[in-house]
């Protein structure tokens, strides 16, 4: 997947579309995302096009920190990691005593 020359919401868009692989029950990184775009220096940029969304259909909770722990976000940082940790335990994702996931059993290889 490449990006050419799309401006910033044609990059957004392409972000958006690489969340929507991302399978129930999995996570992947800022990182990853902005990698698979072929912007891999773009992970702030990942979490700028995630916060700006609104579109339901983009699974933006699975995206999490590099850590595996989720990132705080919009006007109400605690409503969102509480929002985004219900949604991923939904799925069946597992947080350690640290609010971490681990990555090897819960990361998307694509």
């Amino acid at each position: 997947m490449t990006l050419g020359d799309q401006g910033p919401n044609g990059v957004h868009e392409t972000f958006r579309r690489i969340v929507r692989l991302i399978p129930e029950g999995r996570v992947a990184t800022y990182g990853q995302i902005a990698a698979l775009a072929n912007r891999p220096r773009n992970a702030r940029q990942v979490g700028y096009a995630l916060a700006r969304l609104n579109d339901e259909s983009v699974p933006w909770h699975r995206v999490v920190n590099v850590r595996g722990s989720i990132s705080e976000r919009g006007l109400d940082p605690l409503e969102s990691v509480e929002q985004q940790r219900f949604l991923l335990q939904e799925e069946g994702v597992v947080f350690d005593g640290r609010g971490r996931i681990d990555l090897d059993r819960f990361g998307w290889r694509p």
